[in-house]
C-alpha cells in the first residue's frame, strides 16, 4: 500500500466514526492511489500511450488536494465529536501530501533539457 492509501484508509475511518457523508472523498482517492500504484508498477503506462501519464497523476493529485482543503475546512469549522477533528486535521495532512506530490509530478517540472553544441562539428574555423 502507498502511503497516500493508508491515509485515505485512516481518513474514511475517522470521517465513518462520526458521519459517512465526507467519507466518498476518501473512498474515491485511495481506488485512484491503487490504480494508479498497480499502472506504474506493471509497467501499464508504457503498453498504454495513448494516455499521458504524468499529465494524468498531477491532475488527479492537484484535484486531490483542493479536494481535501475543501473538505477538511467543512469538517473543521463544524466540529461536533474528536472524530471529526482528527479527521480533519489529516484531511490538512493529506492536503500537503497530495500538494507536495502535485509539485514533484509536475510533468513541464521534470523535463530537463541539455545543452546545444556551439563549437562547430567540423574542426576549428
Amino acid at each position: 500500500m502507498s502511503p497516500f492509501q493508508v491515509l485515505c484508509l485512516v481518513i474514511l475511518i475517522c470521517f465513518s466514526a462520526s458521519t459517512s457523508a465526507y467519507s466518498s472523498l476518501s473512498v474515491i482517492e485511495m481506488i485512484l492511489a491503487a490504480v494508479f500504484f498497480v499502472i506504474y508498477m506493471c509497467g501499464l503506462h508504457a503498453k498504454i500511450p495513448f494516455i499521458n501519464w504524468p499529465w494524468s497523476d498531477f491532475f488527479r493529485t492537484l484535484i486531490a488536494s483542493i479536494l481535501y482543503l475543501i473538505t477538511s475546512i467543512l469538517v473543521l469549522v463544524d466540529n461536533r465529536s474528536q472524530s471529526r477533528i482528527a479527521a480533519g486535521v489529516l484531511g490538512l495532512i493529506a492536503v500537503c501530501l497530495f500538494g507536495y506530490d502535485a509539485y514533484f509530478t509536475f510533468p513541464l517540472r521534470q523535463q530537463r533539457h541539455t545543452a546545444a553544441p556551439t563549437d562547430p562539428t567540423d574542426g576549428p574555423v
